[in-house]
């Protein structure tokens, strides 16, 4: 199912009686007149014609799934349509999720909770409001809406701007007890995922365990 912006575009004409030296002048004359709603343009006697424009299309998410942003390892971040059962969210980012809070808007980072010691490849670094390392994420992970109810749609603004705040892919080099975070050269950034794309991959077995509580 699909969802369109349909423009409706109603013509109305009249023909008025104005009295001018020249054409000119008359239509000028005619056009203040409207400006001044002398002229009553009724739309059942006046009508002319209606147009009907379709918009861009979008892809409507069922009740049952949400539109999120899903950021994998040396990859631009995509927009992806996501089940919303705990299994669906699990098989997005490959094991058992845990939810990440680093913002105060109510959205959520949902990672693989054992990204870290599973082997899986260091993805993005996150950077709280005051500019300050919070962490780094390990493996696939998805941006999502956190609503009272769990987890929700991003809005269209939220995902231009989760976009471009996780656009860059980076890398990873330890240096001593610290890391230094590098851009990925983009020769060696794969190519971006197709929008809309719906993430349907089996899940593995594992244990549920729900995200916990937002803090406060």
């Amino acid at each position: 199912m699909k969802e369109y912006d349909i423009k409706i575009t109603e013509t109305l004409e009249k023909t008025v009686q104005v009295k001018a030296a020249s054409r000119e002048e008359a239509e000028v004359i005619a056009e203040e007149n409207w400006n001044q709603s002398l002229y009553d343009m009724d739309s059942a006697e006046d009508y002319a014609d209606v147009r009907f424009t379709a918009g861009e299309e979008r892809e409507i998410a069922r009740e049952d799934q949400i539109e999120v942003l899903k950021v994998s390892p040396g990859e631009y971040p995509c927009r992806v349509t996501v089940g919303i059962e705990l299994k669906d969210l699990q098989s997005a980012v490959g094991g058992n999720i845990e939810c990440f809070y680093p913002y105060e808007e109510n959205i959520g980072l949902l990672v693989n909770e054992e990204g870290k010691i599973n082997g899986s490849k260091l993805n993005r670094a996150v950077y709280g409001e005051d500019g300050s390392l919070l962490d780094v994420i390990a493996g696939d992970f998805l941006i999502v809406g956190m609503t009272e109810e769990g987890v929700g749609s991003l809005t269209e603004e939220q995902i231009k701007r989760y976009e471009e705040k996780f656009h860059q892919p980076q890398t990873f080099l330890r240096m001593g007890k610290g890391m230094m975070v590098l851009p990925v050269p983009e020769s060696e950034i794969k190519p971006k995922s197709r929008r809309g794309k719906t993430v349907q991959e089996k899940a593995p077995e594992m244990t549920a365990r729900l995200p916990r509580e937002p803090a406060r």
